[in-house]
């Protein structure tokens, strides 16, 4: 047994003891989803047992410990990557480990079954749901992966999804070697990726329309940039690129450097529209798309959350002297405030 395995096996084994120490929905809901996702589909694609008693001994113990029969799973999961149709096959294996999950609710039924009914059953189904929401994602066109450092630590590289998929008996160790260049990425695992449905735009349309959501918002981010802006010139020359729709951040700034000069870009001419008439003042506007690579010349560049280009090299090469990057609220770059945990947003200088 190769040493991650012998990891995974180990982990197995305290799910099911923190299962039984301490059962709740979210613990056994989010056990399901998180094991059958890491464990059990590594132990599909690679038996961590080179004896088949024990690999038959473990399946059984995943299929009591999920509630999901492990041979049904892998004979159903296996049909997935061959790209057949599923059809059950009542093996002997498949029979007994069903036999055990009916054992299991039989006897939870009989023991506990307020227990069953108000705590198993609905973690279950829970559990199930984020299965089901996990498999929709990464295959909602295509193989999609998500190369985010923390899921992948906690999910064994399960976000290497198009490099499991080319490489689906590879060891889940040596996934982030064999990254596909050009294979649709998700900045969003799997179980989070209905997220890239919100539009910012639409956030934004509601915040116009209500005068409480405007000033929450206007007030967290004077809060924020007023702890992170750089000493600046009495007139600077400040560029906010995509702020038309709703300029808060030309707002907060001509509060804060009354007497800067501020040139909005935006590449929606409709949006340079609306920001002008909000903010009604000799302010220039600029209907372009931004070019990260193109260096600017002015005291402060902001760049906001819906920047769609490579901000990466925003961060690894600032384009201006001072440059305020609005950013999810877990990507802290630089000299970093949070802007509101509410929003999951916050602000980021990063200088030449």
């Amino acid at each position: 047994m190769l040493l991650w395995d012998a990891l995974l096996v180990a982990l197995a084994g305290l799910h099911g003891v923190v299962v039984l120490a301490a059962p709740s929905i979210p613990l056994i809901g989010v056990g399901v989803w998180w094991n059958a996702n890491t464990i059990s589909h590594n132990f599909i694609h690679r038996p961590f047992f080179r004896n088949t008693t024990l690999r038959a001994l473990f399946s059984a113990y995943l299929s009591v410990l999920l509630g999901i029969p492990q041979a049904l799973w892998r004979d159903r999961h296996l049909a997935h990557h061959m790209g057949v149709e599923w059809r059950f096959r009542p093996t002997i294996q498949v029979l007994i480990e069903l036999g055990l999950v009916v054992a299991l609710w039989t006897t939870l039924a009989f023991m506990n079954p307020r227990f069953l009914l108000l705590t198993y059953l609905p973690a279950y189904g829970i559990g199930l749901a984020l299965c089901g929401l996990q498999g929709h994602y990464e295959h909602a066109l295509g193989a999609i992966s998500h190369y985010g450092r923390l899921y992948n630590l906690l999910c064994f590289n399960d976000g290497y999804h198009a490099e499991h998929h080319a490489y689906p008996g590879l060891h889940w160790a040596d996934l982030p070697g064999r990254i596909i260049s050009g294979a649709p990425r998700s900045n969003w695992p799997a179980p989070l990726r209905w997220i890239d449905h919100l539009s910012l735009e639409g956030l934004e349309r509601l915040v116009l329309r209500s005068a409480l959501l405007r000033r929450f918002v206007l007030d967290k981010h004077r809060e924020a940039l007023r702890g992170i802006l750089p000493s600046l010139p009495e007139r600077a020359d400040i560029v906010i690129v995509g702020g038309g729709l709703f300029p808060r951040t030309a707002l907060v700034l001509r509060d804060l450097v009354p007497r800067a000069g501020i040139t909005v870009f935006d590449a929606s001419a409709a949006h340079l529209e609306i920001a002008r008439k909000i903010l009604d003042d000799p302010i220039n506007y600029l209907h372009r798309r931004f070019d990260p690579a193109q260096p600017i010349r002015c005291d402060l560049l902001v760049i906001p959350l819906s920047f769609d280009g490579d901000r990466a090299l925003i961060y690894r090469e600032p384009p201006a002297g001072a440059v305020v990057v609005h950013d999810w609220i877990w990507r802290r770059r630089g000299e970093s405030r949070v802007v509101s945990a509410a929003l999951f947003k916050r602000v980021n200088l990063v200088k030449r």
